[in-house]
């Protein structure tokens, strides 16, 4: 049986270089996706939707492959990134990022096979079986992002500032680009087995034609719908 793996099957998206940023077209994808506010490392609302997010994940797989014969490896964490002053995401100091402020939707992409049916039944079978709060935050979302940007990001996730600083202010004006969407990041490093410096990370901005009517009113962008 052939698993189904969403970095294989877009490799595009999901093997970006890590010196130049790259223009990539990226198609609708859905997700299971919880919001939330806060410091990722001290938030323990941001610590649950991991947990209920990969509980699912797997439980979805493993149910896939019994009842359908499908098999897939599940897609990396996702996230969707965003706070009132966008300028602290691209401080170079990782103190000055102001952790505490930020917005968030994490997410894992799932197989076009998984619906939303199943993803309830499965949600509500794991709230009988394990304590997992952050399941009644759950819930499926699409995204389609178009046209964005994108660059792998190797080191620590607070290293990220001066990077998102070319992309924001050197790389869109250059090419006559403007925010249209959320800030985006695909974790492909578990940070638990990986030393800080080999983490890997797509940084993605999806972009649109600056000027115009539809000149961005700002770099937040829209959320997932559900």
């Amino acid at each position: 049986m052939e698993k189904y793996d969403v970095k294989k099957s877009h490799k595009a998206l999901y093997a970006p270089g890590s010196k130049d940023f790259s223009l990539v077209e990226v198609p609708a994808f859905r997700y299971l996706a919880i919001d939330g506010h806060g410091d990722p490392n001290a938030s323990t609302e941001y610590t649950e939707a991991l947990e209920s997010l990969y509980a699912t994940s797997y439980a979805l797989k493993f149910r896939s492959k019994k009842e359908r014969g499908r098999d897939y490896v599940v897609a990396p964490l996702e996230g969707l990134w965003w706070a009132e002053n966008m300028a602290i995401f691209t401080a170079a100091d990782g103190a000055a990022r102001d952790k505490a402020s930020w917005d968030w939707t994490m997410m894992i992409s799932q197989p076009e096979w998984i619906t939303s049916e199943q993803v309830a039944e499965t949600a509500e079978l794991l709230a009988a079986k394990k304590e997992l709060p952050g399941l009644a935050r759950l819930r499926v979302a699409e995204l389609q992002e178009g046209f964005c940007v994108q660059i792998l990001h190797r080191g620590p996730y607070d290293d990220e500032g001066p990077v998102l600083a070319r992309l924001h202010r050197e790389f869109m004006p250059a090419h006559n680009l403007r925010f249209n969407g959320r800030h985006h990041e695909i974790y492909l490093s578990d940070p638990r087995r990986s030393a800080p410096e080999k983490l890997k990370t797509i940084l993605r901005q999806p972009v649109a034609p600056a000027g115009g009517a539809e000149r961005a009113a700002a770099a937040g962008g829209s959320a997932p719908s559900s």
